[in-house]
């Protein structure tokens, strides 16, 4: 998750050798990047994305698989895990085609393409249909709304 980089001091480094661990060990990787309240309010959101992105990048280019077939990746904004913040949809639709444009150029246009990028900062019964309709969110990274079987239910719904 994004807030280990604050809570356990972990570097994009580290999160590279995670992922070249993982996907070594044929383990599924949810890579998560996201950024900080500041940095969304000053416009440097891709700014502190790009560095998170290079790391997974090494980090499947470093796995011997070299594929991102077992890799997906969360937009999860710090400033809205856990505390009831949440990206506008629109928000959230310009980060994910930032991110699929950044994979474009610096991947390649397949994994652009292919590669699940979900949105994770908040997500509840209420925001789940708006944010799900935006054409890059490819899914949800879901916290404490998946804790209720209703509220769930209305989020997995979301991409019927």
């Amino acid at each position: 998750h994004s807030e280990r980089r604050d809570i356990f001091h972990e570097t994009d480094d580290m999160l590279e050798r995670k992922i070249t661990n993982a996907l070594n060990e044929q383990v599924s990787v949810i890579a998560c990047c996201g950024e900080h309240k500041e940095d969304r309010e000053n416009g440097t959101t891709m700014n502190v994305l790009v560095p998170q992105l290079q790391a997974m990048a090494n980090g499947v280019e470093n796995s011997t698989s070299k594929s991102w077939d077992n890799v997906v990746i969360a937009y999860e904004p710090v400033w809205a895990i856990g505390t009831g913040l949440t990206a506008t949809p629109e928000q959230a639709q310009e980060t994910h085609a930032n991110i699929r444009a950044w994979l474009r150029e610096n991947v390649s246009e397949s994994v652009a393409n292919s590669v699940r990028i979900q949105y994770g900062g908040s997500v509840t019964d209420a925001n789940a249909q708006e944010l799900g309709n935006m054409p890059d969110i490819d899914g949800f990274l879901v916290g404490g709304a998946s804790l209720d079987a209703g509220k769930f239910s209305a989020i997995y719904s979301a991409f019927d």
